[in-house]
């Protein structure tokens, strides 16, 4: 009996037939078992990869006909005509030109703006309930009679004085208000193509008290079924505020209403007038505190660095031995152009001094409020993410283009002596995620963890990864995100905790834009706060195209300009395809706090004001920028000891 058990407990293990004696599928030998079961490499690299393999190309900040402004500056386009243009349709301007992208992007957020979002549409479209007001009626039928920027100047006007008849005030406690948040909602489901082309619900918050600019964008990692158990946060009182703080206590009633989740990204602190990144928080005139630390940093992953009202990476006063901050800089004021700029104020306003400042309140609170990663996107107010420069769809509807566009006046204030002219506005930028699928959750859990970068409207595709062992031979592979992903953390990572003996190492890798032009260099910028609680920044070249050599005064010889002006054209025949470099900091000290984060800038290229004079015949005005270096600028990587 007991054999008979023995026997049949075997034969349930390993049947005749299956066993290493024999049977009909042959003969297991331990070499036979060694390869059928998994545990050492496979041949084919790309099998099984869990990582991001390439950057997925949107604009987290594009305005329609829904916000406001751009309705009262003449864009009729819509969320639904945004998404289209965005994904590769050619649509119709609404100054009446065709448009259509070189390539379809990956992903957009229509963000307009909360405050009375809506309303410029309904008066557009003659709704009973908003010209029933004598006023508005007057407006709405100036519009039709050609007399649209008449009537859009008034509007303003009232708005900022409070006047605007009730019938145009479209609050969050409002019917029209409520069609209009549903219809945002709505159209960004039908454009949501998961796995081709990801449409996100968004809106922007419009914090812009006395002209100081506090915007931020809201992102949703949800469906509709979420969103619209809410109504966006507004700025006017009683149902809104001004004050980020309350914000982001609203983001955290969503998420506690909702069971879903949320993400701010503020934007244009160069108009903020030192008040985008305080120490002295602007509504109590106190040092910001540990909740004020802590909630930024929750709520605040990333930070758009560059767009069409400026680049806010670097200003040259802050950074004097930084060759390449002078780039498409606005600070000449607030955003209205109502108060000047101080010097004071730039410390407070761009984002390498913010993640300086941001070491410094860490020693101090416990928790870094300036921990965020790097995007660009557009703001453009047309409805058309339209950022390259050979294909500039301007800022807003009368930027479009036109032979005027290039001696038109932007923004003029008399009382100040502040004029920005149409050809400041930059032609910039575009947000890259490195997320593992084109879906809302995969890309918005990339934004969270800030694998991001932004572009001043290039797509290159740029590698930043950190840790302690990367040699010079990881350089030499095709496939830099498999062992980067594999020894290091990448770009919005933490190391820590330096090993005894090691100091940092980088793995950096760029590619050209397949369509754009060659690269200059790759450099990583480091930011450290010292042992007296002083913060200091320093700029290396990594990786750069050619035989050049740092000069005594260690930098890189300029790569040259193949750029055509009056024929708006250039050739790759200087920089390089492609970038590649493993990078030992030579300075590190394993006791203090640090950031690193890679800049790639590109051969000189013509700017999208040399493509209007060559296109339009015109002249430019005096100091008119005719060529651009477009870059590309990683989320850092963070060292706490």
């Amino acid at each position: 009996m007991a054999i008979a058990a023995a026997s049949l407990a075997a034969s349930f293990i390993a049947p005749a037939s299956y066993s290493a004696e024999g049977g009909d599928i042959g003969t297991l030998t331990p070499e036979k078992a060694d390869k059928a079961f998994a545990g050492k490499p496979v041949y084919s690299p790309y099998a099984g990869r869990n990582f991001p393999t390439r950057p997925l190309f949107g604009d987290t900040h594009l305005h329609t006909g829904a916000s406001f402004d751009a309705g009262a500056f003449g864009a009729r386009l819509t969320p639904r005509d945004a998404y289209r243009f965005a994904r590769g349709e050619e649509v119709m301007a609404s100054s009446g030109q065709p448009a259509k992208l070189s390539r379809p992007l990956d992903f957009l957020v229509v963000a307009d703006h909360s405050d009375n979002m809506g309303m410029f549409t309904d008066l557009f479209a003659g709704k009973p309930e908003v010209i029933a007001d004598p006023q508005a009626k007057t407006w709405y039928e100036e519009i039709k009679n050609g007399q649209g920027g008449k009537a859009a100047l008034e509007i303003i006007f009232a708005f900022g004085k409070g006047t605007l008849p009730q019938s145009m005030i479209y609050g969050r406690d409002t019917r029209p208000y409520k069609n209009a948040w549903q219809d945002t909602i709505k159209a960004a489901e039908e454009y949501n193509d998961p796995g081709r082309f990801t449409a996100f619900i968004g809106y922007e918050w419009t914090s812009n008290t006395a002209g100081n600019n506090l915007h931020r964008n809201v992102i949703f990692r949800d469906n509709a079924d979420k969103a619209e158990q809410v109504l966006p946060y507004t700025t006017l009182k009683p149902l809104g505020s001004d004050n980020p703080r309350d914000l982001w206590k609203w983001m955290q009633a969503y998420e506690e209403k909702t069971g879903g989740n949320v993400l701010a990204i503020a934007h244009n602190g160069n108009l903020s007038n030192g008040r985008m990144f305080p120490l002295i928080e602007s509504f109590t005139n106190k040092p910001v505190d540990k909740d004020y630390v802590e909630e930024r940093a929750r709520w605040e992953r990333l930070y758009e660095t560059t767009q069409t009202k400026g680049t806010g990476e670097a200003h040259p006063a802050l950074s004097p031995n930084d060759e390449f901050a002078d780039f498409e800089i606005w600070d000449f004021g607030n955003l209205d152009a109502s108060v000047k700029k101080t010097p004071d104020m730039l410390e407070f306003e761009y984002t390498r001094s913010a993640l300086r400042n941001g070491l410094k309140l860490e020693a101090q609170l416990g928790t870094n409020p300036y921990k965020f990663g790097l995007v660009g996107s557009s703001d453009a107010h047309t409805g058309l993410s339209a950022m390259e420069e050979e294909n500039f769809f301007g800022k807003t509807t009368p930027q479009e283009p036109s032979p005027e566009r290039l001696t038109a006046t932007f923004v003029k204030d008399d009382k100040t002596g502040i004029t920005v002219m149409d050809w400041e506005v930059g032609a910039s930028g575009y947000a890259a995620v490195w997320a593992t699928e084109n879906t809302r959750e995969s890309i918005w859990d990339a934004m969270q963890r800030k694998e991001t970068y932004g572009t001043t409207g290039s797509r290159m595709m740029v590698r930043f990864f950190g840790g302690w062992d990367f040699a010079p031979a990881d350089a030499e592979t095709r496939n830099p995100g498999a062992i980067g992903y594999d020894k290091g953390v990448p770009m919005g990572g933490d190391l820590t905790k330096a090993p005894d003996g090691k100091v940092p190492t980088f793995l950096v890798a760029a590619l050209k834009d397949p369509i754009g032009a060659n690269l200059d260099r790759y450099q990583i910028v480091k930011g450290w706060l010292d042992d007296k609680g002083d913060t200091h920044e320093q700029i290396y070249d990594v990786a750069w195209a050619g035989d050049r050599k740092p000069g005594a005064d260690g930098k890189l010889p300029s790569v040259g300009s193949t750029v055509d002006i009056g024929n708006a054209t250039w050739t790759n025949t200087i920089g390089a395809p492609e970038l590649i470099a493993v990078w030992t900091d030579p300075d590190f000290d394993p006791t203090l706090k640090a950031f690193y984060y890679g800049r790639v800038i590109e051969i000189p290229t013509p700017r999208w004001t040399a493509y209007d004079v060559k296109r339009f015949g015109n002249k430019p005005l005096e100091g008119t920028s005719m060529t651009v270096t477009e870059r590309a600028y990683t989320s850092p990587i963070w060292y706490t000891p």
